[in-house]
């Protein structure tokens, strides 16, 4: 909020230790009370409706992805989400032989599969475990490691690392304690980086590190963008591979669809990241003074294009609070819907639709949940544990 500028249009408040267990319940009476509305706690302007999310992420000449003192910036430099226009198609350019159709089907999905099916080689004798921790993480991390091009990171170290800077990110209270692990994480990256580095590149190599540099990105260019690879690269496809799971085995009926062919395990992914939207908002910083829905928002306002309260909006799905894979989620927003698109789509369609879900699902034998599972998280959010056994 700029300073002097009161905020305009409807109030909200939250109480963000509830909000983070669970924002649905506020985000539905927000989207009830007006379709924007500011919250003071975040001191940002929620927009929570899909379809003028769906129009305003579009107008970046309003809503600018570049945010000089945001969270982000600060903490993981100025990476390609965080430009705007040329500047950031020109990035997206320089990356699409890493994250391609193409080289997602010739040259990851098998390195995928052959990692993945190493893990439930080691998991599957032991009969239970925790989905997020001890399967999810991993996948998501050598596959991460592959397409980084940081193959001396460990899986735990990936994970670490992309949890503190989504938490950093995500710190609007300003807790010291959280930008200090994120910058412990950030430091730790630019160490790996600087190795991978050092070393002699493969002309072959396609992966983040190799594409940049041989493009000629700066340090600091590189640096960022493979940070905010690592960031929404390793929690996102986590949490939905193992959110994913826990719906299917919480919902057998909707699993029996797919187990019978008559839906996909690319339709439960993608339902369930409409249903618990792994990514749950992007920041925006106004540029130019406008009006919306009667608001006037003035350049240096803070937007929040709330994806999860989007993929839930009443006015646009039919059963916007149930996992249902028989309905219409074709207008979720899941990954975006203007130029700043998830770039990593196709990856993580790949790794969890084609990989992690089947193989699991094939490897183990009457796979089945044996305690609660509590989901965390409003701007990333997934499940933090979800305890299964099987019959080893």
């Amino acid at each position: 909020m700029p300073s002097g500028t009161a905020p305009s249009g409807t109030a909200y408040d939250i109480d963000l230790e509830r909000f983070w267990r669970d924002p649905y319940p506020d985000l539905a009476a927000m989207r009830a009370l007006a379709p924007v509305v500011y919250v003071p706690q975040v001191q940002a302007y929620l927009i929570t409706r899909r379809d003028d999310i769906f129009r305003e992420e579009k107008r970046i000449e309003v809503f600018s992805s570049a945010q000089p003192e945001g969270l982000m910036t600060r903490l993981m430099g100025e990476n390609m989400m965080r430009k705007d226009g040329d500047a950031h198609m020109a990035e997206r350019r320089v990356i699409f032989p890493t994250v391609s159709p193409k080289t997602v089907k010739n040259r990851w999905l098998a390195q995928f599969r052959a990692a993945t099916n190493e893990i439930l080689s080691e998991l599957a004798p032991r009969g239970h475990c925790d989905l997020v921790r001890d399967y999810a993480m991993p996948v998501s991390a050598e596959a991460l490691k592959l397409v980084t091009g940081l193959s001396d990171m460990t899986a735990v170290e990936m994970d670490r690392a992309s949890q503190d800077m989504i938490d950093g990110c995500a710190n609007y209270a300003g807790d010291p304690e959280v930008e200090r692990r994120c910058n412990a994480s950030t430091a730790m990256i630019d160490a790996f980086i600087t190795r991978k580095l050092a070393e002699p590149l493969d002309p072959e190599d396609v992966s983040l590190i190799a594409v940049q540099h041989r493009a000629g990105l700066s340090q600091t260019q590189l640096r960022a963008n493979v940070k905010l690879a690592i960031s929404g690269g390793q929690n996102e496809p986590r949490d939905a591979i193992a959110g994913t799971a826990w719906a299917l085995l919480g919902h057998p009926e909707q699993l029996a669809l797919v187990q019978s062919g008559h839906a996909s395990w690319l339709q439960a992914f993608e339902e369930f990241a409409r249903w618990m939207s792994p990514i749950g908002m992007s920041p925006r910083q106004v540029a130019q003074p406008h009006e919306l829905h009667g608001v006037a928002l003035h350049p240096g306002d803070r937007v929040f294009l709330m994806f999860g309260s989007g993929n839930r909006d009443e006015r646009v799905f039919a059963h916007p609070d149930q996992f249902d894979l028989q309905q219409d989620n074709r207008a979720a927003i899941s990954f975006g819907a203007g130029p700043h698109f998830c770039a990593g789509a196709w990856i993580s369609k790949a790794l969890i639709s084609e990989v992690a879900l089947p193989l699991l699902f094939d490897r183990v034998s009457d796979l089945r949940l044996t305690g609660p599972v509590q989901l965390g998280g409003w701007a990333f959010r997934g499940p933090l544990s979800v305890p299964v056994a099987w019959q080893a």
